[in-house]
């Protein structure tokens, strides 16, 4: 599943139009709140807080567009807790999404 980082751009931008400032903002609160879901998937050793997390990303994902990162989440939140494929995947999601 491939992600479109350009996605993340967009939606900011038709959110708050053409301020760059406040666009570098809600980037920074963004990638902060998904690196902190990915953070708890890496720990959660329950189904309910992997669950939880996985959850949570994809509701994020949702609210900018991010149709790739809402897939994976979903995958996530059917997956074993811990499991090193997925969190190697959206690892590298995010890693894309912050150097766009």
């Amino acid at each position: 599943m491939s992600y479109d980082p350009g996605a993340l751009n967009a939606a900011l931008a038709a959110a708050v139009g053409e301020d760059a400032a406040l666009i570098g903002d809600l980037r920074i609160a963004f990638m902060e709140s998904a690196e902190r879901q990915l953070d708890l998937l890496g720990r959660a050793r329950c189904d309910a807080n992997w669950e939880l997390a996985a959850w949570r990303l994809k509701g994020l994902a949702a609210s900018f567009g991010l149709t790739g990162l809402m897939a994976m989440a979903d995958e996530a939140a059917r997956a074993a807790p811990g499991d090193p494929r997925i969190l190697r995947r959206l690892r590298a999601t995010l890693d894309g999404l912050s150097q766009s």
